[in-house]
């Protein structure tokens, strides 16, 4: 439940953050015209997005046992390779966020509302798009009861609820924590997707070390493995393969995301 909690907050909360700059943008240069096409763009993105998971979901769901092996696998790969991409291009772009996305309507304006929902769209879509992939991806590591479903409701709550309120001024956050906190924490998530992932090739037989576990707690508590899946994304049973490349991947990627700027130096 909490990685999906995490997934659908983090994610909603860009989506809604990126929204409210469109529409905010379009309210102060008094062109109140344009937000019909903005909300176009916006639903047709939503749209777009509950029916790339839906193809996922039912994809999967026709497959054989080893086709079905091989998609996981090569879905949680994707998705693991996307979600980190956007964790590390939020932290580099996020300060120069609002002045690209203005500068896209700006440029799209003078072309007509096509131009204007296909900008909504494709700032929207790509965080929608990845969160569909992502969250297909993170429910094949955790439990099969509707704790997922839970937290990935309450996430997208709590990040539409976010997003009206830091709009209407009547909340203040420190976006630049929470962006590093949670992008910390999808990183962690992530390494779980991928470890499983991992899993899903060498039970097809494409990786070796199925049968070679670094730990196997088969008959642990349904509360530990509960624990474990859904805040790390680690199951009770890992094989040697999947702790090396979840603590490579963990390793790499979170020195990578808390190493300092470098300074800059501007000659005069």
């Amino acid at each position: 439940m909490f990685s999906t909690f995490l997934i659908a907050l983090r994610e909603g909360l860009e989506a809604a953050l990126i929204i409210g700059i469109l529409v905010a943008y379009l309210v102060k240069s008094n062109q109140r015209r344009a937000l019909p096409y903005i909300w176009t763009g916006v639903a047709v993105a939503i749209t777009s997005s509950l029916a790339f998971g839906a193809f996922l979901t039912f994809t999967s769901t026709q497959l054989s046992v080893a086709g079905e092996e091989v998609f996981a696998g090569t879905t949680s790969i994707i998705a693991v390779v996307l979600v980190t991409y956007m964790v590390f291009w939020m932290k580099r772009i996020a300060r120069g966020l609002k002045n690209e996305l203005q500068s896209k309507l700006d440029y799209a304006m003078p072309l007509g509302k096509l131009a204007l929902i296909s900008a909504a769209f494709f700032a929207v879509a790509r965080e929608g798009l990845e969160t569909a992939l992502f969250i297909f991806s993170n429910f094949k590591t955790v439990s099969t009861d509707s704790a997922p479903v839970l937290g990935l409701v309450l996430g997208l709550a709590a990040a539409v609820g976010l997003g009206v309120a830091i709009y209407k001024q009547s909340v203040r956050i420190n976006l630049g924590k929470f962006f590093t906190i949670t992008g910390i924490a999808l990183l962690i998530v992530a390494g779980g997707v991928l470890s499983h992932g991992v899993y899903e090739f060498q039970e097809f037989g494409a990786l070796p070390g199925a049968d070679s576990f670094a730990w196997n707690w088969a008959g642990a508590h349904e509360i530990i493995s509960t624990l474990l899946a859904g805040t790390i994304g680690v199951g009770t049973t890992m094989t040697w393969l999947q702790l090396a490349v979840w603590a490579s991947f963990l390793a790499l990627t979170l020195r990578a995301y808390l190493a300092p700027k470098k300074a800059v130096l501007v000659k005069l």
